[in-house]
Parts: structure tokens; C-alpha cells; sequence
């Protein structure tokens, strides 16, 4: 039987629900409170479980047919010397990235015109027998069956619902920008993350000779001073560090520039509460070190439209796509968060071990984890 679905928030998480949930049959209306098509101007890798899971609804090639392949990421030093190389593991296909823009084009473009209703900012909801009445800011309302939270980090879904936020700042805080790729010294197509005491510096070739960046240094969570970096300050920084991380920084505007402090949410204890449901970043937010916030999201939205279609009592499919998700999501976010502790010292010791243990590690190790990790199963 078809239900009528209300999806809060029309970003990565929320546009691969639909489109999943309308591919069983479900009527699905999106909320978003952005009043158009906005997305941060940054970069998206989207790695290879990701394009399994959306791989039933053609959006895998066009985001293969878009995107800029990669076969795994290069670690160096700051001065440019290798590190180790994450290699994709053979026959799982490629990274690719993406301007987020651009991805979420797609998305949209894979739904029938009129789902996502624009300038909706939630405000509340009201769960009854049968049905949830959605309440937004500019006095609408909704009804629908069932809501998936789709709102972010800082969903107020999650709010209303749990009263409690589990926020924990990771330490650091972060720059991201996306520039031209012409005349830049020392640029590769390869993509690239460099691990200094100063910080961390990632460069990912985008099409059309772009390229997205982002830097990580140790900060006190909300620093005042670290929020007013202008691309000098970072520049400054990270000057000493191999080309072409200081002539990229040279080349990038404050207008190209987006900052924010690193934040996760451990997994919630629940994923769904009787007729609402938690996704991506509003149930799971993961540090961003292992490339996997928006791909779990993605995984989550498949999963979660084949508990719909396979269990008739949504209460069922709902926890059926709690227990199937729930191991998973914690490994990523455990093994996310100790990852970026290792990447971001600052001890001279401690890094000269730890880039020695990593050139020198079995590749089978990776490779085993790498199989894991890039591995959808419904």
C-alpha cells in the first residue's frame, strides 16, 4: 500500500530519499527551508558503495558521466614526500568528485517537478494514530503518513523529538574552497591529502579544471580569532608546506572560501521514533576523514526504501533498517574519529613514527579494510 511520506530538508540525504522511496511507489513531498536550489560552494567525493547504492536509479552514471575519477587518495608530507597511497580495491570501480552543486543537480533532476516544495523551515510536528501533522515557519501545514528527518547535524526534527543533543567537537576546525586549476605549480590529477604539524591539506581535481581544497589546523571549538582567518592567514600557515597547497590558498578569494568547526553526533541510540524516521547527517553525522558522511546518507536512503517495500507494518521496517544500519554506521563514525586524531598532531615524534608505520604497513591491511568500506550490502 502506498503512504503518502513527508521528507524534511532537500539535500543529499533528503533527494536520494525520495528518489528511492518514489521508485516503490510512495507519495513523497520534500521540505526544504532554503527558498531555492542552494548548496555551499565546495567539493563531494562520492566513493563506490555510494554509486551501488544509488545504481538502480541511473544516477550513478550520471554522476560517473559528470564527475572526475580517482583510484584512492595519495598521503604526503608537507614536504611532499609519500606517505602511503588508499587505493580503491581492484574491480570496485573509482572515486569520483564533484561540485556539490552539480550533485545535487542531479539529484533534483531525477525527481518528477513539484516533490520538493522550497522556503519550508520545519517548526514542529505532531504525531497521531494515523498520521503526522508537519507545521512549518510560514504557517503551512502537512499531513502524511510517515516523516523522514533529513535536516542535517543540526536537525530540529532530532530536537523536538529527543530534547538532547550529543554533539562532540572533533578539535579542529576547517577551510574548504573550490578555484581554477589553470597555472598552478606542482598540481596532479591525483587527489591528495598532505599531513603536517601545522595541519592538514587536501586537493581534489574537479572537472572543468577545477579544484576543490580543504585545510584542517587544531582550534578551540568557535575561536573568534581562527573564524576571521582571511586566505592570508591561511596562506601564512601553510606556506612552507609542498606547491601547490601555498598558490592555491594565493589564488583563493574569500568568496570562494567556506569555514566551520569539525562536529559529529554519536549514531542516535534510536533511528525512529514511532512514525518519524532519522537519516544521514540528522541520525549519524560522521567527521569528514573518511569521505563517508553524504555516501552513508545515500546508503541510508536505499536501505530504507527496501525495508518500506519488503515489510507492510512500517513500524517493522523501520526497525528492520535500524538493526541493518546501526553496526555499520558505528564502525564508520568510531574508525572516522580516530582517524583524524592520528592525522592531526602535532608532535614532530609522534608523526615521524606514524608516517614510517603507514609507508611501511602490509598493503593487505587497507585493502581488506578499503573492501569493507566500499562494499554496499542491502
Amino acid at each position: 500500500m502506498s503512504k503518502a511520506i513527508l521528507i524534511i530538508g532537500g539535500g543529499i540525504a533528503g533527494l536520494c530519499t525520495a528518489i528511492t522511496l518514489q521508485q516503490i511507489g510512495m507519495k513523497v513531498k520534500v521540505y526544504e527551508k532554503n527558498t531555492h536550489p542552494s548548496v555551499a560552494g565546495a567539493g563531494i567525493i562520492i566513493a563506490p558503495n555510494a554509486l551501488q547504492a544509488l545504481g538502480p536509479y541511473r544516477i550513478s552514471d550520471e554522476i560517473i558521466r559528470q564527475g572526475n575519477p580517482g583510484q584512492g587518495f595519495y598521503i604526503l608530507s608537507d614536504r611532499g614526500r609519500p606517505i602511503t597511497q588508499l587505493t580503491i580495491p581492484s574491480g570496485y570501480g573509482s572515486l569520483y568528485s564533484i561540485h556539490r552543486k552539480d550533485l545535487h543537480q542531479i539529484l533534483l533532476s531525477a525527481l518528477p517537478p513539484g516533490t520538493v516544495e522550497w522556503g519550508k523551515p520545519f517548526l514542529q510536528l505532531e504525531q497521531k494514530d494515523h498520521q503526522v501533522r508537519v507545521a512549518f515557519s510560514d504557517g503551512s501545514e502537512a499531513m502524511g503518513d510517515l516523516v523522514v528527518a533529513a535536516d542535517g547535524i543540526h536537525s530540529n526534527v532530532r530536537k523536538q523529538i529527543f530534547h538532547k543533543d550529543t554533539y562532540r567537537y572533533a578539535g579542529y576546525t576547517c577551510w574548504r574552497g573550490v578555484v581554477s586549476g589553470e597555472a598552478l605549480p606542482g598540481s596532479s590529477h591525483h587527489f591528495i591529502e598532505t599531513w603536517g604539524t601545522k595541519g592538514r591539506f587536501g586537493i581534489v581535481p574537479l572537472p572543468n579544471n577545477k579544484v576543490y581544497w580543504y585545510a584542517l589546523i587544531n582550534a578551540r571549538q568557535g575561536d573568534p580569532r581562527i573564524a576571521n582567518y582571511t586566505t592570508k592567514d591561511l596562506h601564512h600557515l601553510f606556506k612552507n608546506y609542498h606547491d601547490p597547497i601555498p598558490s592555491l590558498l594565493l589564488k583563493t578569494t574569500p568568496h570562494d572560501m567556506i569555514h566551520r568547526d569539525i562536529v559529529d553526533i554519536a549514531p542516535m541510540e534510536r533511528f525512529c521514533s514511532d512514525r518519524v524516521v532519522f537519516i544521514g547527517d540528522a541520525a549519524h553525522a560522521i567527521t569528514p576523514n573518511m569521505g563517508q558522511g553524504a555516501c552513508q546518507a545515500i546508503e541510508d536512503a536505499r536501505t530504507l526504501a527496501e525495508c518500506l517495500s519488503v515489510q507492510s507494518n512500517y513500524q517493522r521496517a523501520f526497525a528492520d533498517y535500524e538493526n541493518r544500519r546501526r553496526k555499520r554506521i558505528k564502525q564508520i563514525s568510531d574508525q572516522s574519529w580516530k582517524i583524524g586524531k592520528m592525522a592531526q598532531s602535532e608532535s614532530f615524534l609522534f608523526t615521524s613514527v606514524r608516517n614510517q608505520l603507514m609507508k611501511h604497513a602490509p598493503k593487505w591491511i587497507y585493502r581488506n579494510q578499503a573492501k569493507r568500506l566500499y562494499q554496499f550490502q542491502l
